[in-house]
């Protein structure tokens, strides 16, 4: 192979990446602000059962 073709391969190859890269960044800002408009400004639920550090434990 002339190092023409193989420089012809390489680019093509670097434009797939390219725009496979954008289109996946795309779609995820898509599904981002579908998510935000169905879960508007919920807190989400806490992940343990521990108290808050403020309190005492030591007391009976």
């Amino acid at each position: 192979m002339p190092l023409k073709e193989i420089g012809a391969i390489v680019l093509v190859l670097l434009v797939i990446v390219i725009v496979g890269n954008l289109w996946f960044h795309f779609v995820e800002s898509i599904l981002e602000r579908i998510r935000q408009l169905l879960h508007r400004k919920k807190e989400p639920p806490a992940w343990h059962p521990l108290p808050p550090e403020g309190e005492d434990q030591d007391q009976p």
